[in-house]
């Protein structure tokens, strides 16, 4: 006989994506009425609270540097963000505009509509919970994040 207290639960990385990828079409939804997609709609939000350079923008917002520099393409495009150059001309460092500002702010409404049509459908308490749930997850991870970052270097 088999013992199935060792037996995997399932796979969580498949439950996960499934359920970000349920979520951005939800969000994208929303997002549309402005001319973003929910991943623009993030990366304006975190250059707005200060100009970073690439790298540290990435590494704020969980994503590779080149998935970066293919979503700051079309905002970049739009004149919502600029990257100028740092310290070294290698060195990028990304600063919202005024225009970008002011797409921000009229996302910003549209994200409320989604986060709150969300918490209506889930329940305040429910989504609290989540939220430590996947904070705690998350830190958690970091350092096997951390290890791997190091035993394979871009």
């Amino acid at each position: 006989m088999t013992d199935t207290t060792d037996k995997p639960l399932g796979c969580t990385c498949f439950k996960l994506r499934k359920l970000t990828r349920a979520m951005s079409r939800v969000y994208d939804q929303h997002m549309a009425a402005v001319g973003l997609k929910t991943t623009q709609y993030s990366v304006l939000a975190n250059v707005a609270r200060a100009a970073l350079p690439v790298v540290e923008l990435a590494e704020r917002l969980g994503m590779e540097r080149t998935t970066l520099t293919r979503n700051l393409k079309p905002l970049t495009d739009a004149g919502w963000v600029v990257a100028r150059p740092g310290a070294d001309n290698r060195q990028r460092i990304v600063t919202i505009t005024a225009a970008g500002q002011e797409k921000l702010g009229e996302a910003y409404l549209v994200w409320c509509d989604a986060q709150r049509a969300f918490e209506q459908l889930v329940g305040r308490d429910a989504v609290r919970v989540l939220h430590t749930q996947l904070d705690t997850t998350l830190a958690r991870l970091t350092p096997l994040i951390e290890d791997l970052n190091h035993a394979h270097p871009d």
